[in-house]
Formats: structure tokens, sequence, C-alpha cells
């Protein structure tokens, strides 16, 4: 069995996808540690400066950054805020649509800015390259290939 710290950013809605995703890559060999705040570890903070700083520490421990995207993920500040967090702070970002979702489910702002490889949920393997540090390619959520999503690139003119 192989040990990997990750922090699995989600929209609380989507839970159940975190601990399926955790057994599905157990199966495969790999314990997936998560510090972010799930089901079997809520929140009790009340603050959002507490929270951003226990949300600051858990994804300094994490080695890589894992952010479900759902339906409604793209709505939701705190997933937004931790995609911005996790590039801050330099870690891999890597993106996995959640079970069911459909071709037109909306990635949030800052993955598009930050995000890194992108992978339908039934796409394990790849998933699991990722963990390792390859780039395989990126998919769309029925996991065919997909051609990167990224924001496009503001040009600024030099002054001379």
């Amino acid at each position: 069995m192989e040990n990997k710290n990750v922090f699995i950013s989600h929209y609380n809605e989507d839970d159940e996808h975190v601990q399926r995703l955790k057994a599905r890559l157990l199966e495969k060999g790999y314990v997936i540690k998560n510090s972010s705040i799930d089901s079997t570890k809520p929140n009790r903070v009340i603050s959002d400066k507490a929270i951003e700083r226990l949300l600051r520490m858990r994804m300094r421990w994490a080695g890589i950054f894992i952010c479900l995207i759902g339906p409604d993920t793209h709505t939701r500040h705190w997933v937004n805020h931790e995609i911005e967090q996790a590039h801050i702070l330099g870690k891999r970002i890597i993106g996995i649509y959640t079970h069911g979702s459909k071709e037109d489910t909306e990635l949030p702002a800052n993955y598009k800015l930050y995000g890194g490889p992108l992978f339908g949920w039934n796409s394990t393997d790849k998933i699991i390259d990722a963990l390792e540090g390859q780039n395989p390619e990126w998919e769309k959520p029925d996991s065919t290939l997909s051609v990167p999503v990224i924001a496009p690139v503001k040009k600024a003119k030099c002054a001379a």
C-alpha cells in the first residue's frame, strides 16, 4: 500500500464522492490521507479568518490538491478560495469530475486559472498517474479526451 497525503476540495453536497474516491484508490493500493474538511472531520470553526488559516495549514501538509468538480462546484466560494491557495502554496492541482457529471459541467473560475490535469470519474488509472506526478491528457466528464481548459491570457503593452 502506498500513502498519499492530499487535500480534496469539494462542495459539501458532493462529500459522498470524496469517500467513494478514497475507496476506489484504496482498491488500487493507495491509502489516501485527506486533510480537507469532510464528513469524517467536520468544520467547527466559525469565523472566515479562522477557516482560512485552518485550510492553509491543512493544504501545506498535503502533497497534492484534488478538486472534485460537480454541477454546482463552480458556485462555491470556498472551493475557489482553496484552489487559489493551493496555487499560492505551489501544490500540484488536479481535477476529477464527480460521478454523473455532464458535458456542460462548469469549472470553478480559479480552476480555469490554476488547474492542472482534469479527469472523468472512471479514469482511475489516469488519476493514479497524476498522483504519481505524470501528466496524462485532460478529459471531459465522460472520460473522453479534451483540450486543456485554461483562462485566456491578457496581454499588456509595455511602455517604451
